[in-house]
């Protein structure tokens, strides 16, 4: 009889991990930035190899406690600075030599399962959402945004089908009260008329809502604009995105400064046209048979990379451009 192997769901597994590490090369040294640092997953395994140095970042001040014991296990090693990644260029890292930048834009476990954040559906009480150095949370978004900008949130980051009538019955539920996580569930669960029975109907929105409560598409992009310009020639930007608009971002971002375009405001025009970064896989990495069964959720990432061929610092970019559309959802924040 084989035995059936169950994972351990309360265990945070930091996704494709021997990927990174064989696509960022720690073993010949450097310093290396894990931008999305959470359960410090990236950081053990990349301080094993002695000649290296982690900068981690978290918006989430709980992640200082796993921070602590990192830093008194590989003093003068590691570093921990609680701020958003889209901040990166407050480090000043110009003259470090940056080899590899990692991002996450996965939820832990832990996070997940925090009656505080009300990250998950299956949570009690206020909306929340909040993952740290926020302005807002799900619950004003929920009972002050008007019934289109509702509408566009769940649209365009949730990609929810039925986003129309679901805004609408949130609004007009909320005429005789304030909406909690409870009934938030309720209304989108009544509200659909196609049953899609391998997800939870309320997945969509409460993936909506958490990007819109943490502005995740500009902090993306930011991210990406900042982490290019710090990354030294020859190193590495590791991204593991977990649903289709992230990569898409990502995907775009790495396409557009790897094609042939002059990309340094310095370089005049009729010059010779320069590529910024360099891509291996065209196609995202995901995850091996044997990882989604040790952690099931690890089955929607990707993992896309490129590689910085130039030392330019200023360079050209449209990717803002690009997403505007998305950046102008975001700002219906500005309400709240």
């Amino acid at each position: 009889m084989i035995a059936t192997i169950i994972p351990d769901v309360k265990k945070h597994y930091p996704v494709l991990l021997n990927e990174i590490i064989s696509i960022i090369t720690p073993q010949y040294g450097g310093t290396f930035i894990d931008c999305t640092f959470g359960q410090g997953g990236y950081t053990r395994q990349i301080l094993n190899f002695p000649k290296t140095k982690v900068i981690g970042l978290d918006r989430d001040i709980e992640t200082k406690k796993k921070a602590r014991d990192i830093e008194e296990k590989f003093k003068n090693r590691f570093l921990f600075k609680n701020i958003k990644f889209s901040q990166l260029n407050d480090l000043k890292l110009k003259n470090e030599n940056i080899k590899g930048i990692i991002f996450d834009l996965g939820y832990s476990y832990t996070q997940i399962k925090d009656p505080n954040r009300g990250l998950s559906f299956d949570s009690f009480g206020e909306l929340n959402m909040k993952m740290g150095i926020n302005n807002f949370s799900a619950k004003e978004v929920i009972n002050h945004l008007d019934e289109k900008e509702l509408e566009k949130i769940f649209r365009y980051f949730g990609e929810e089908k039925e986003s129309k009538r679901i805004a609408h019955n949130i609004v007009e539920d909320r005429k005789t009260r304030e909406i909690t996580t409870e009934e938030l569930v309720k209304i989108i669960k009544s509200s659909k008329r196609k049953k899609n029975y391998k997800i939870h109907s309320a997945t969509k929105i409460f993936q909506s809502l958490r990007i819109f409560v943490n502005k995740e598409i500009s902090e993306l992009i930011y991210g990406l604009i900042n982490a290019t310009k710090i990354l030294k020639k020859g190193g590495v930007i590791a991204v593991v995105t977990f649903h289709s608009l992230e990569d898409r971002i990502v995907k775009y971002f790495f396409k557009s400064l790897s094609e042939n375009r002059s990309i340094s405001r310095y370089i005049p025009k009729n010059n010779e046209k320069i590529n910024l970064l360099k891509i291996i896989n065209k196609k995202p990495i995901i995850p091996s048979v044997k990882e989604i069964n040790e952690n099931p959720p690890s089955r929607s990432a990707k993992l896309r990379y490129a590689i910085k061929k130039e030392n330019f610092y200023n360079f050209d970019t449209d990717i803002l451009e690009k997403f505007k559309n998305l950046i102008e959802i975001e700002n219906f924040s500005k309400k709240l």
